[in-house]
């Protein structure tokens, strides 16, 4: 729940709301000691390197992640740019935007500089990105390789923390007919109802199927369990003549196929 003190970025503690500026926040009358001697404020970058100047100058290709961040949070601290500040949120996340849909507002009011404006803000953008992959996905309709999977399965597993089944049900084009969840697990497995899963074929007029599930320690190696299930559907889904097309570990970025690796 957002706090009652919750303020725009730009207003003071005292209740003033500061100047708009074209250029990112700065105190010139700053005089800090040490290693904050080095720091000089985006107004006085040259102006090339300014980030919205670049953008406007050189295109938003040119800007890099923390830069185009630092667009959206406006400016930094007394001490830290805009830019400095958003780089260290992003390396705390391995450099990954996708990362970014892990940190909480409780994560990011951590960082010195952040407060619950520039957080919602850093959320919404990581959000929003994220449903453009949802989007992206959702044109896939067809499932011709275990890639295709992963493309269309990469949103919906990426923030889990926690094993979770699907079935996608498709035609005799290799349509999917729609994706169907069959359980969600702990951390290191989650059960599937065989039963289940065909009932919901045989519902759909499925006439093949792919059991995805995600593995979300990032190990794309099978476990004993994930063989004997293969196993196991496969052969109850010969007994109804609905084909079994492929068994897929998905993590965030990567696959592992039980059909292109020979085992079904």
């Amino acid at each position: 729940m957002i706090s009652r003190s919750f303020k725009p970025f730009n207003e003071e503690k005292d209740g003033n709301v500061k100047e708009d500026s074209a250029f990112f926040d700065a105190s010139s009358s700053c005089q800090p000691s040490g290693e904050d001697r080095e720091y000089v404020s985006i107004k006085n970058w040259a102006e090339e390197d300014r980030p919205r100047e670049k953008l406007m100058s050189k295109g938003v290709e040119a800007l890099t992640n923390a830069e185009l961040f630092a667009i959206l949070i406006g400016n930094g601290t007394s001490k830290k740019s805009a830019v400095k500040l958003m780089q260290e949120v992003l390396e705390s996340c391995d450099g990954k935007l996708r990362n970014l849909n892990h940190l909480s507002l409780q994560d990011l009011i951590q960082f010195n500089g952040i407060g619950e404006a520039k957080a919602l803000t850093i959320i919404a953008a990581a959000e929003i990105g994220k449903r453009r992959m949802m989007e992206d996905s959702k044109s896939i309709t067809q499932f011709r390789s275990s890639s295709d999977v992963l493309r269309y399965m990469q949103p919906l597993v990426q923030d889990l923390t926690y094993e979770k089944s699907w079935v996608l049900l498709l035609n005799n084009n290799a349509s999917l007919i729609s994706c169907v969840t069959l359980s969600s697990g702990g951390l290191t497995e989650t059960s599937v109802d065989v039963r289940l899963l065909l009932k919901k074929a045989l519902l759909h007029d499925a006439t093949s199927f792919i059991l995805v599930h995600n593995h979300p320690s990032g190990n794309l190696r099978p476990s004993r369990s994930d063989e004997e299930l293969t196993m196991r559907v496969g052969r109850a889904s010969q007994t109804v003549n609905i084909r079994m097309v492929d068994h897929v570990i998905v993590t965030d970025g990567d696959y592992y196929s039980f059909a292109e690796n020979g085992k079904i």
